[in-house]
């Protein structure tokens, strides 16, 4: 079977950038990685995980390109298959390249087709909107709508270090 996948990108701007792709369901999430990465214009040297996502696009376990774990238990794109993770009942996952630039990219299945005899799969399909040179600024947020980095209001000046309690020979 081959899954027809929508890949869009999470941005904020007037237009939206997405790709259709086609992909056999026996693939791994590193092939799928690989028409992604190359659809949108990427070398495909950096970086990247795929995240098992909800219906509220929530993310859940992380599928990585390579293994940073200390104790080698990540689990892998290449020893991962798409139906392993994809399916009717499970159709999302969010995939992010370069964890410098954080592109984000929603990845929802559209549909489960027969697969054609006259076509090469992967598959680009469809290509709407261009990508922006960089990628979008992403804002974080802690449920609540605060600001996650300023969970402290101490009203301390960390640039101020004449003023800052310090004990130079804490050791």
């Amino acid at each position: 079977m081959i899954y027809r996948f929508r890949v869009i990108l999470d941005n904020d701007t007037e237009e939206d950038v997405f790709r259709d792709l086609e992909i056999r369901e026996s693939d791994s999430l590193e092939d799928l990685h690989n028409i992604i990465t190359q659809s949108f214009g990427f070398d495909g040297t950096e970086m990247a995980s795929f995240y098992i996502s909800d219906e509220q696009w929530n993310q859940g376990e992380e599928i990585s390109l390579f293994d940073l774990s200390d104790d080698g238990s990540a689990r892998l794109m290449n020893e991962t298959k798409l139906n392993d993770v994809v399916h009717e009942a499970q159709p999302k996952l969010i995939y992010i390249y370069d964890f410098l630039s954080m592109w984000t990219f929603y990845v929802e299945l559209a549909e489960i087709v027969e697969e054609a005899e006259s076509t090469d799969y992967p598959n680009l399909m469809y290509v709407h909107g261009q990508i922006p040179d960089t990628a979008p600024e992403r804002s974080f947020e802690a449920e609540g709508g605060d600001d996650m980095f300023n969970e402290f209001e101490d009203d301390l000046d960390v640039n101020d270090y004449d003023n800052l309690d310090f004990d130079e020979n804490w050791n």
